[in-house]
């Protein structure tokens, strides 16, 4: 096999690796979406601009950008039911004093971290500043703030106590290794109790 050959063969390789990764990421996603779905809240999971994940990405060509390119980390968040509004595709939960949102947050590759991680949890004493009056009219927009921010806001993820020009908010999020979470079980007994204990607090 030439080196041209062995690259092409190690280029399909990438892709089909990076595909099934990120099959086997929704399939977690949908599954945890439909353990919530049976609770007595009857979690929704939240869709900012219709069912899909949040993720900060770019297609920039400058070297940092290049870096974005692949999705490395994501988020979903989940509602009760009766917190929001489904519209064309899209939820609307309007921020109030009461509203406690679940976050799941996904991290598949990055600088700090030695394995893929899952952060499960709850944002709560969501208030939105003057300045973010502006844009913010529902959680949904905040997501991909929060994504853009993540550094700042998950720095301490299981006391988080975040404040911008835009939005102030607390959270706790628990920390477990994605690979460690390979069956229903464990999923359950490791994502869904903890953070259903962290919500109803």
């Amino acid at each position: 096999m030439t080196g041209k050959d062995e690259l092409i063969r190690q280029t399909k390789l990438a892709f089909d690796f990076i595909q099934k990764l990120y099959i086997e990421v929704s399939y977690l996603i949908k599954e945890i979406e439909g353990l919530l779905l049976e609770e007595e809240e009857k979690f929704i999971i939240c869709r900012p601009s219709g069912y899909g994940i949040t993720a900060r990405s770019s297609t920039g060509l400058e070297s940092v950008n290049v870096n974005m390119w692949l999705l490395r980390k994501l988020a979903v968040s989940f509602v009760p039911e009766t917190q929001t509004k489904l519209e064309r595709g899209q939820t609307f939960t309007e921020i109030n004093e009461d509203l406690r949102v679940l976050y799941l947050k996904i991290m598949l590759d990055d600088n700090n971290i030695e394995q893929p991680l899952i952060y499960s949890g709850i944002l709560f004493n969501i208030l939105k500043k003057p300045q973010g009056e502006r844009w913010i009219k529902k959680f949904e927009n905040l997501m991909g703030h929060i994504e853009y921010n993540e550094q700042k806001i998950f720095y301490n993820p299981d006391d988080i106590d975040y404040e911008d020009v835009h939005i102030k908010f607390k959270g706790k999020l628990i920390k477990n290794n994605l690979y460690d979470i390979n069956d229903s079980e464990t999923l359950y007994d490791k994502i869904i109790v903890p953070s259903l204990k962290l919500f109803r607090e």
